[in-house]
């Protein structure tokens, strides 16, 4: 058996959170986009949850997700709909940026 390395998991750059559908949800799409200029985000919507991920690096950014949302927002909220990702993670009050330290 032959496995495609870039479709396999183990194997691509694509870093990001995987959240349980929430209320949250469209903001940090949204946020994602606006917090990632010029590189592709791409959404996975399987119902029960999304796959929010880019290459290399994604950065998610409390203010951004605020405006979003329309509301102010923790970035405890995130963990908490967190129910996976991709990549390494990096989180304070104000980010969250999902990365790799080297790329494939």
């Amino acid at each position: 058996m032959t496995i495609d390395k870039a479709s396999s998991p183990k194997h691509n750059n694509w870093v990001g959170p995987v959240l349980r559908a929430s209320d949250i949800t469209a903001g940090i799409i949204e946020a994602a986009r606006e917090d990632n200029p010029g590189k592709t985000i791409r959404v996975n919507d399987r119902g029960a949850y999304v796959r929010i991920d880019a290459e290399v690096e994604l950065i998610l950014r409390r203010s951004t997700v605020e405006a979003a949302l329309g509301r102010p927002f923790r970035m405890a909220e995130l963990e908490v709909n967190l129910g996976s990702f991709a990549g390494n993670i990096e989180t304070n009050d104000d980010h969250v940026r999902f990365y790799y330290k080297k790329a494939l």
